[in-house]
């Protein structure tokens, strides 16, 4: 009874897992090639993702700041206008605070997950990838 299961479950898990010398580890990016999907490496395609996200964020906050700006010096002297535009500029101040933090800590996180599963630095032109 182990000799069937092993037959019919270990073995075949074995052949899938095997790494090809030119190619080096399965990583199936050669289905997106064949289906014109583009053969760029999946840890650097959420990397690209991630830093447009957040750099859209941060324009995002740059603006509403310098509409917060805009807002106090054209307040005219009116208190209630003046506090509502501080408190927008403080709000667009802290979010620019936590996108700057969330890229530094995402950066750090996936240059340290590439080395780990390459071996090499992150920017670093690989062949097989």
């Amino acid at each position: 009874m182990v000799i069937l299961t092993f037959c019919f479950v270990a073995v075949p898990a074995l052949a899938v897992v095997g790494d090809d010398v030119e190619t080096g580890p399965y990583l199936g990016l050669e289905y997106g090639r064949a289906t014109g999907l583009g053969d760029t490496d999946v840890r650097i395609t959420v990397a690209r993702i991630i830093n447009i996200v957040l750099g859209l964020l941060g324009i995002i906050s740059v603006v509403i700041i310098i509409y917060a700006g805009f807002r106090w010096m054209t307040s005219g002297g009116n208190e209630e206008s003046v506090k509502s535009a501080q408190k927008t500029l403080i709000a667009a101040a802290i979010g620019l605070v936590i996108i700057l933090s969330a890229y530094a800590i995402s950066r750090y996180a996936l240059t340290s997950m590439f080395k780990a599963t390459t071996g090499y630095e992150y920017g670093t032109q690989l062949d097989n990838y």
